[in-house]
């Protein structure tokens, strides 16, 4: 997986749990990406905005006509396969096949193994924000 290329050329990001309480990683992580002029979709089913932004309840809430080229996710590892098998359904019905990227702990195996039998791009276990700022 190339990141300098995938992080360099990828503007949409999908935050998949992304939450509302300034002192998750999640939060810190969406204000670094504002701040750095990526256009950020927030994902959680428990919230309607964060930071003014709208709020979906899932992927597949996210209007078509918006740009998706990375998935972040912020949920439990058991939870991955299941965005995996969004991404494929996003796929089939928009046409994106954006890259999904599992934060520090959540990479799922499985997951791995079926983005990837599928032509998925899968950054595992990697911090979006720290891998940005790292590249400058």
């Amino acid at each position: 997986m190339d990141l300098p290329n995938l992080i360099k050329g990828s503007r949409a990001i999908a935050m998949i749990g992304c939450s509302p309480r300034p002192s998750r990683t999640s939060h810190r992580t969406l204000q670094y990406l504002l701040r750095e002029g990526f256009e950020v979709l927030p994902v959680n089913p428990h919230h309607d905005s964060i930071l003014g932004l709208r709020c979906y309840a899932s992927i597949l809430d996210i209007p078509a006509d918006l740009p998706i080229q990375i998935v972040n996710v912020f949920r439990r590892p058991e939870f991955v396969e299941a965005i995996v098998r969004d991404v494929l359904v996003l796929r089939d019905t928009t046409g994106q096949n954006p890259a999904v990227w599992t934060q520090l702990g959540v990479s799922s195996q499985n997951a791995a193994v079926l983005a990837r039998a599928h032509g998925i791009p899968y950054v595992p276990n990697r911090c979006i924000m720290v891998e940005h700022s790292r590249l400058g």
